[in-house]
């Protein structure tokens, strides 16, 4: 009898399986973890987000990555889909298929209700063991309020929080300005 629990699926098999399914899948430690859709606010933060990137780094050597890139946080074995990624320099991939980014930069999650607290707690866990990760987004979609974590020497990382329109995010790793009023460009507020 294995000790393995009968839901345990190796890498190559999460991969095999991920690459025709029409639903994505996060994978850690042989385990596969349906991801669930996402709002159309969700959505609408996140083209935001990706439209301002792609603006503001047209000239930079940085390519800009939305919800559908698979991300393998290597040192922890984690498989799983930011909302945006920004690789500065040539992006380095898992295999030949080139569809598991290695090396980010910049990391962009869009919190839900039910995502949050793994965002901004375990994930960042993984998403931090990776050398290339120079700063972490985390962006609310329910009150305009963004956290920005950079990485600083000896791996601290400084938090630092934008809610306000006027307010400018100096992504410092990609030597870019991304105004909190274009992240939440078009999005009506419910009074509270």
């Amino acid at each position: 009898m294995s000790s393995q629990p009968t839901t345990f699926v190796s890498e190559a098999e999460y991969l095999e399986r991920e690459r025709k399914a029409e639903r994505k899948s996060e994978y850690y430690k042989g385990e596969m973890f349906a991801m669930a859709g996402a709002s159309p606010r969700h959505a609408e933060i996140v083209t935001n987000l990706v439209a301002e990137f792609r603006q503001r780094l047209k000239t930079k050597p940085c390519k800009v990555y939305s919800t559908d890139v698979r991300l393998r946080v290597t040192p922890t074995g984690l498989y799983t889909y930011p909302d945006v990624i920004v690789v500065c320099g040539p992006p380095q991939f898992a295999d030949d298929q080139k569809d598991t980014l290695l090396n980010p930069t910049v990391i962009v999650e869009v919190l839900s209700v039910s995502t949050k607290d793994y965002d901004r707690g375990r994930k960042f866990d993984h998403y931090r063991t990776l050398p290339s990760l120079m700063e972490y987004l985390t962006v609310a979609q329910d009150v305009p309020h963004i956290q920005l974590w950079a990485r600083q020497k000896e791996n601290g990382w400084l938090l630092s929080d934008f809610d306000e329109a006027g307010q400018i995010m100096p992504l410092r790793s990609i030597e870019c300005d991304l105004p909190l009023a274009e992240v939440y460009d078009k999005l009506e507020w419910i009074a509270t």
